[in-house]
Parts: structure tokens; C-alpha cells; sequence
């Protein structure tokens, strides 16, 4: 199927008349007849007009994958955009189609290469030293490996407003990831600020490609693997073991935080509620045995006597009860005089 970047077919039918009318001679011989010239020509206009028709029928045509957006020019300048399908254009390359990946998020890797995607994906290091080698704000060198992902916003402008756009994303990566890497020191870019250095350089990049107005927008920027150097590669793999202990006894001791307070806080309520419910009751009490006394003293004012031998009554109804053992004292006898110990045990009567 012609795609707008196949051979020139008027070249192709050119270099067919060629092999024929070389043939024709060879057959015929320097002493041989030579051919009609005029049925020559009948039949070189029929296969042309055959050709013709075949080409034309084979490049009205075209069809446009499912993950791609086609690009329609006529006569060199932009028409329309074609969706996954198949489609008719104008035949004898007046349409040209160019098909742009727009529903795949595309890959960009740096300081390496996928040997082989596979359960077991292998990579390739060398001969990359020149990307992944980066020189940092304190002076050191690391070894940085990452990746940019990145999707066709814009296909026409992907294809026309620069000459090689996925080069360009590279260079401009690159230097974007040198830029943030520079103004970091060693530690930040091999432990903690990895993730902030990255989402830095997502929105720089992301800033220089809409200044150059390619149709690209930038997905992720990824550090795939950062190494020191190698001859200090154990002491910073020291620090980064100790930087991820701190982390987590960091994380135990919140945790315990988040455990302690809120239980320290519940207690500390319930006790607080438990000392206002006292603090009410015994008001409330202090505020009846008031009332009771002002009551009793109103009665005794009226009758003295009387008020007094009913206290002391009901005081003796209230603590005889809590007694084991009882006592008749009387002043006349020479000693005490024992009582029967008849309470608990009045036996049951049965029904």
C-alpha cells in the first residue's frame, strides 16, 4: 500500500519500458526484424494505462493502526487528521499520509539500553558512560541511569515543526537533568531528594518542549538507578543503609506516638468525666443533707424532746443491725448481763 514514501511508480514504469525495449532488441538480433513500431506502442500504452490503474487503485487506500493518528497532506500542505481505520485518499501521491504513534506512551533511556524485554528484561551499560556520567553541585561524579516517557499531543506539529523530534527530546533530557543535578549535592541525588529531582526536571522539560512547540507532552522522568562512584560506592551505600534505618525508626516511633497519645488522651478524659460526675454527685448529696438538716431542725425547734428521743431511735435502728454481739449494761447489777443470740437464727419455716 503507498504510503506518500514509496518509490516514484512514474520511475518504475519508466524502468520497466527500459527492461522491455532491452529485451525486445536482444530477441530480435542485430540481422532480426524489427518490431512493429506501432503495436510497440499500443501495448506500451496499455500496460502503462494498466499500471496506472493499479497504482491508482492501490493508493486510494489506506489504513491508519490503533494506536496511531494519520497526518493528511495534499499537495504538501496539511489537510486533516485521519483516525484508526481504513480510508480514502486522492490516488497518484496528491495525498500523502504520514502515521504518528499517538495512543502509546514512547521511551526515551539514558545511560542504557533494553537488550531484550522480556519476563527477564536485559539491559545494556556500555558505551553509555556519556550520558549517564553527571557531574553534581559539591563536585562529585554520579552515575545516573533514567528514563522519559513521553506522548504525541499534537502529530502534525511532532512531525513538521522540527526535523528530528525525538533527538531533540534527548538533548533537551539531558541538559535538563545536568541542569537540576548541578545545583544538587552528591547526597540529595543518590538518597533523599531523588523523587523531587525528578518531578523538577518532568516540569522543566515539559517547559522547554512547549516553548519549542513540538506537540509533546512529557509523562514521567524516572531515575531508573543512581550509583556513586566506584571507588566510594561502599561508603555510600553505608550512608544510604543508615539513611533508611533513620527512616524507619522514624516511622516505629510515630507509630508508637500514634498509638500512645490517642490512648494517654482517652484516659485522661474518662478521667476528667469520672471526677465531674463525683464533683456533681457529692454536691448534690452535700445540697440533700443540707435540705434534711434544715427539715430536722425546723421539727426540732418546735418539739425538742420529742425530736431528740426519735434521733436517737432511728440511730440506734441504723447501727444495732451492724452489731455481732449486744451488751445490757445496768448500773444496779455488778457485771454485764448476756443477751441470747438470737439474730440469724430464726429458722425457715417451710410452706
Amino acid at each position: 500500500m503507498y504510503n506518500g514514501q514509496d518509490e516514484d511508480p512514474f520511475e518504475a514504469i519508466r524502468k520497466g519500458f527500459e527492461k522491455f525495449a532491452q529485451r525486445t532488441r536482444a530477441a530480435a538480433g542485430p540481422n532480426g526484424p524489427r518490431p512493429d513500431g506501432r503495436r510497440i506502442a499500443r501495448w506500451l500504452l496499455a500496460v502503462a494505462a494498466a499500471a496506472l490503474a493499479i497504482w491508482g487503485g492501490l493508493s486510494s487506500f489506506y489504513q491508519v493502526g490503533t494506536e496511531e493518528t494519520g497526518v493528511v497532506l495534499r499537495f504538501g500542505r496539511f489537510t486533516t487528521f485521519a483516525d484508526p481505520g481504513l480510508h480514502f485518499r486522492l490516488p497518484f501521491g496528491i495525498d500523502r499520509v504520514y502515521q504518528v504513534a499517538t495512543g502509546r506512551v514512547l521511551k526515551l533511556e539514558f545511560g542504557f539500553r533494553t537488550v531484550r524485554a522480556d519476563v527477564k528484561t536485559e539491559y545494556a551499560t556500555k558505551g553509555f558512560e556519556a550520558e549517564s556520567l553527571t557531574l553534581t553541585g559539591d563536585l562529585n561524579v554520579s552515575d545516573l541511569e533514567w528514563i522519559v516517557q513521553y506522548q504525541v499531543a499534537d502529530p502534525f506539529k511532532y512531525l513538521f515543526r522540527i526535523k528530528d523530534p525525538e533527538e531533540a527530546i534527548r538533548m533537551v533530557a539531558e541538559a535538563a537533568v545536568r541542569m537540576a543535578v548541578g545545583n544538587s549535592n552528591v547526597t540529595e541525588v543518590l538518597t533523599t531528594e531523588r523523587a523531587m529531582l525528578a518531578t523538577e526536571i518532568q516540569k522543566n522539560l515539559q517547559t522547554i518542549l512547549n516553548g519549542y512547540d513540538i506537540g509533546v507532552r512529557i509523562v514521567t522522568v524516572k531515575f531508573q538507578d543512581v550509583n556513586p562512584p566506584e571507588p566510594v560506592k561502599a561508603a555510600f551505600n553505608e550512608v544510604n543503609e543508615a539513611q533508611q534505618e533513620k527512616e524507619s525508626l522514624i516511622f516505629q516511633a510515630r507509630e508508637q506516638y500514634n498509638r500512645e497519645v490517642p490512648k494517654s488522651a482517652g484516659v485522661a478524659k474518662s478521667t476528667i468525666l469520672e471526677a465531674e460526675g463525683y464533683a456533681v454527685e457529692r454536691l448534690n448529696r452535700a445540697k440533700g443533707e443540707t435540705a434534711r438538716f434544715l427539715a430536722l431542725l425546723a421539727e426540732y425547734s418546735k418539739a425538742p424532746l420529742v425530736t431528740r428521743q426519735r434521733l436517737h431511735l432511728e440511730t440506734l435502728e441504723e447501727v444495732l443491725p451492724q452489731i455481732d454481739q449486744i451488751y445490757a449494761m445496768d448500773g444496779k447489777a455488778p457485771s454485764a448481763l448476756p443477751l441470747l443470740e438470737l439474730r440469724g437464727r430464726t429458722k425457715e419455716v417451710k410452706p
